[in-house]
């Protein structure tokens, strides 16, 4: 019997198949396939292995997960992504919080602007080769930053390339008021 086959009858019925395994997670995995694979190559067999994966859901808060812990505390316009990530949760300068957000390669999918309640926000990280994010990981010596963010968010997307635009990537993040 094959590994896979005795894993499979190893699992009770109706168990759920374990996630498949992303091995540019581990850091030295990741130097050492870059050493040998040029950059594009290496950008796709990552987003591969973490589309296969899929999210892992460990920090899906945007303010608390620890794959973001690094960009939060850079400042760009004024302002560091924690901070704008406070105000957008306290409801402050709603009309600046796209174009903030931006700056740090993330899309605001959806939110609640009412002055009470939560803000029930949906951020999309950018994750894609070109993505605004990758200069600030990669001068703190981070990376595989794509696959530490995708263990943390809530979703994954990834749209296919074609002929007019190169493959996107996206880790979906939530935001909501604390309770």
């Amino acid at each position: 019997m094959t590994n896979k086959k005795q894993s499979a009858a190893a699992r009770a019925p109706g168990a759920p198949a374990a996630r498949p395994e992303n091995p540019f997670i581990d850091a030295g995995f990741y130097d050492r396939i870059r050493d040998y694979t040029e950059r594009d190559a290496t950008f796709s067999k990552e987003i591969k292995a973490i589309a296969d994966r899929g999210a892992g859901k460990h920090g899906t808060d945007a303010r608390f997960a620890p794959s973001l812990e690094l960009l939060r505390s850079v400042k760009k316009k004024g302002l560091s992504l924690d901070d704008m990530l406070g105000r957008i949760v306290a409801g402050a300068e709603s009309g600046l919080w796209e174009p903030w957000l931006s700056a740090f390669g993330i899309e605001l999918r959806g939110v609640s602007y009412d002055k009470t309640g939560p803000r029930n926000a949906r951020l999309a990280l950018d994750i894609s080769l070109a993505a605004k994010a990758n200069p600030m990981f990669a001068n703190a010596g981070m990376r595989n930053w794509r696959s530490l963010v995708a263990e943390d968010c809530a979703q994954v997307q990834v749209e296919k390339p074609t002929e007019q635009s190169p493959a996107k990537a996206f880790a979906i993040f939530y935001l909501d008021a604390a309770e």
